[in-house]
C-alpha cells in the first residue's frame, strides 16, 4: 500500500499569493492613466482638436493607446502632414506635428489650398489668389508659398498672377501694410526677408520690385 502524500498548504498558499500579486500588477498597469500631454508644432490645428483626433482627450490608459496608434490617428487628418508621438516615463505623452497648413484661398476654384496642394474648405486668415494661375507655374507657386514664414504669410492680403512678355511668371502681392510687391518664382524666397528689406525703405507706401533687385517706387 502506497503512502499518502501530504498536501503542502504552504506551497499552495505561496502559489495563489504569487498569482494574486501578478494579476494585481497587470490590472494596475492596464489602468495606468496618461497624466501629462504636450503638443508641439501646431499653429492652425488647436491643441484640443489634436487631443480629440488622437483619442486621448479624456486622458485614458497609456497602455491601450500606444504611440503608433496615436500617430496613425493623427496622420489621417488632412491638416496634419506628419506626427511624432513618444512617451517619457509611463504617463507623459509628447506629440510633435508638422502641419499641412492652409496657404491661400484660390478664388478660381473657390477652395483653400494646403501646403501639399490639397484642396479643402474652411475659414482661415490667409491670402486670396484672385485669378487663375497657369498649370505651368501653379505647382511651383504652391511649393514656394509653403516655404514662407507664418508672419510673412500673414502680411499678404491678396495675390494676383500678372504674367508679361518679359516675365511670364510674375505675381503682384498686396500687403496688409499698404505696399505692393512684384515677385516671381525664382525670387519668391526674398519674401522671407520682407521685414529687413522694409527697414531700408522710405516710411511711405509704395511698390517693391522683388522680381529684380529691391527697387522701390513710392505710390502717389
Amino acid at each position: 500500500m502506497k503512502p499518502k502524500r501530504k498536501l503542502r498548504f504552504d506551497r499552495i498558499l505561496i502559489f495563489f499569493l504569487f498569482v494574486s500579486i501578478v494579476t494585481l500588477c497587470i490590472v494596475c498597469f492596464l489602468n495606468l492613466k496618461i497624466t501629462n500631454i504636450y503638443v508641439l508644432g501646431n499653429e492652425f490645428v488647436k491643441e484640443q482638436n489634436i487631443l480629440e483626433l488622437a483619442g486621448i482627450d479624456s486622458y485614458p490608459s497609456t497602455v491601450v493607446n500606444p504611440s503608433f496608434v496615436i500617430k496613425n490617428r493623427l496622420q489621417k487628418n488632412i491638416y496634419i502632414n506628419t506626427a511624432k508621438v513618444y512617451k517619457k516615463g509611463l504617463t507623459k505623452v509628447y506629440i510633435e506635428v508638422v502641419e499641412n497648413k492652409p496657404l491661400f484661398y484660390y478664388q478660381d476654384s473657390l477652395t483653400v489650398i494646403l501646403s501639399d496642394g490639397t484642396k479643402t474648405t474652411g475659414s482661415f486668415s490667409i491670402p486670396t489668389v484672385v485669378n487663375y494661375i497657369t498649370d505651368t507655374y501653379y505647382d511651383k507657386f504652391v511649393k514656394e508659398m509653403s516655404k514662407l514664414d507664418r508672419d510673412i504669410l500673414n502680411m499678404i492680403s491678396e495675390i494676383k498672377f500678372v504674367p508679361t512678355d518679359v516675365d511670364d511668371n510674375l505675381f503682384l502681392l498686396t500687403m496688409t501694410d499698404g505696399n505692393l510687391v512684384y515677385i516671381n518664382i525664382a525670387t519668391f524666397n526674398k519674401l522671407n526677408k520682407y521685414f529687413s528689406i522694409k527697414e531700408g525703405l522710405p516710411d511711405k507706401n509704395g511698390i517693391l520690385n522683388l522680381d529684380w533687385g529691391n527697387n522701390f517706387e513710392i505710390l502717389k
